[in-house]
């Protein structure tokens, strides 16, 4: 075997002689013959010398040729291979930065790496490498083995890896992964498939992250290829380096965990795993993660009140609408304290208004005094029944009471709200009649 490639090398040495006059496919077919020898060290020189041949031959063709241009003894500039397209159909620009894509498929990948790292180290677009490399994957599983699947996959996300991943289809990243999950690439191929689908998180869609469990899970999707794909966005923060990427992401996982949320086999640990994947930080509002939680719950009815508990941990109650707080006192899938949790954190919003209306109003008080003083009476009038009520409230009563005192306390809610709106009404009216300047803030919504 060693005797066999010492004596290619020789024969190649000869031949390379002249590698600068050589025609595209005499060169394409020099390339070719080299593939026994990158795997020798002593004949890697050789390797380099037709590959840097190739991308010059590439590169010089692209910019300033309509064609792979060769050169001959007979010719001192160049002109159109013999294996050229058409000039017509170079006038198509996407064409001329792809017409070497066809005649490079036929390199076994070992040779293709060689050629992609020079690529890389003359500066191609890294947009067109990951064409080719994708172009690549497609055309050599035609007839290709399982093997040779696995070794080509491996190989492409490989070079996938080395370019700048913003170049790089997320699309089409999910296309290998599904393609690499089933061929059992190792292990390292799919943290950095998921990696580098981490770092462009927000281009995805819902369809993209509803990969199949493996056989031998119970449950329908992949959680945990959803999972590792978050932490590599926060860990990288590529997901979150502007506030449209951010919403973009967040919007994307509340799609999926309302997606999987009906699957009879998700465990509570795994369905918690998802809610609290992001910060608390990232979601304006927690609405749509309560409606998933509606659904896991329903499915999931026979879940003890600490393991609906548990989920609810997930709820950030200060990011619920008045809405959604409302459906969740009436929800009856959902544990009575959180029910209470619930209601306490609106009314702490509400308290919180009203307080913030009372600096507002002092700000008047040498114009509408008597206004004001009827206005603060009220307030803390209300205040000091919600601080009673909230008081008396005891949460070991039995469901009865408790569900009464919940009534109770959403009729507090809707007084207070009509509160707030009688307020707002008599600052209006107050500015308008003595034109202050300063706008009022809004109290309720």
């Amino acid at each position: 075997m060693n005797k066999s490639i010492f004596g290619t090398h020789n024969l190649l040495e000869k031949s390379l002689e002249g590698i600068r006059f050589y025609t595209w496919s005499e060169l394409l077919a020099a390339l070719k013959q080299c593939e026994d020898l990158v795997s020798n060290a002593s004949s890697l020189c050789v390797v380099h010398q037709c590959v840097d041949i190739l991308i010059g031959r590439i590169s010089l063709a692209s910019e300033t040729s309509p064609c792979p241009s060769t050169s001959s003894p007979d010719s001192s500039g160049f002109r159109l291979s013999i294996d050229s397209r058409s000039t017509e159909s170079f006038k198509n620009s996407s064409f001329r930065s792809t017409w070497w894509f066809e005649d490079l498929v036929a390199l076994d990948p070992c040779l293709v790496q060689v050629v992609i790292k020079s690529m890389v180290i003359h500066r191609f677009d890294h947009g067109i490498i990951s064409r080719f490399l994708f172009y690549y994957h497609k055309s050599r599983f035609i007839t290709a083995t399982s093997d040779q699947k696995r070794d080509v996959t491996e190989t492409v996300v490989d070079m996938l890896y080395s370019l700048d991943h913003s170049s790089v289809s997320c699309k089409r990243l999910f296309g290998i992964l599904r393609i690499a999950l089933n061929l059992g690439v190792r292990k390292c191929c799919k943290r950095k498939l998921e990696s580098m689908i981490g770092s462009q998180l927000d281009r995805a869609n819902l369809d993209d992250l509803l990969v199949p469990s493996s056989f031998r899970a119970h449950y329908l999707y992949n959680v945990n290829l959803v999972l590792r794909f978050i932490n590599s966005c926060l860990g990288r923060g590529m997901g979150f380096e502007t506030l449209v990427r951010s919403k973009k992401v967040v919007g994307l996982i509340d799609l999926y965990i309302a997606e999987v949320a009906p699957d009879p086999y998700l465990k509570p640990s795994k369905f918690l795993a998802l809610v609290k994947a992001l910060p608390d930080s990232a979601r304006d509002s927690f609405d749509a993660i309560y409606h998933a939680m509606d659904i896991y719950l329903e499915v999931h009815a026979n879940l003890s009140e600490e393991e609906k508990m548990l989920i609810c941990c997930g709820l950030n109650y200060e990011k619920l609408s008045l809405e959604t707080c409302k459906h969740l006192t009436r929800n009856a899938k959902f544990p009575t304290k959180s029910a209470i949790q619930a209601v306490t954190s609106q009314q702490s919003k509400l308290k919180s208004l009203l307080k913030d209306t009372n600096q507002s109003g002092l700000l008047n008080e040498s114009r509408c005094s008597s206004v004001e003083s009827e206005s603060k009476a009220e307030k803390d009038e209300v205040g000091e029944q919600i601080v009673l009520y909230a008081g008396n409230l005891d949460v070991s009563c039995d469901n009865h009471k408790l569900k009464a005192h919940l009534q109770g306390m959403q009729r507090r809610v809707l007084e207070l709200e009509e509160v707030c709106k009688k307020m707002q009404t008599q600052m209006t009216k107050m500015k308008s009649r003595h034109s202050y300047s300063r706008s009022l803030p809004l109290l309720c919504s």
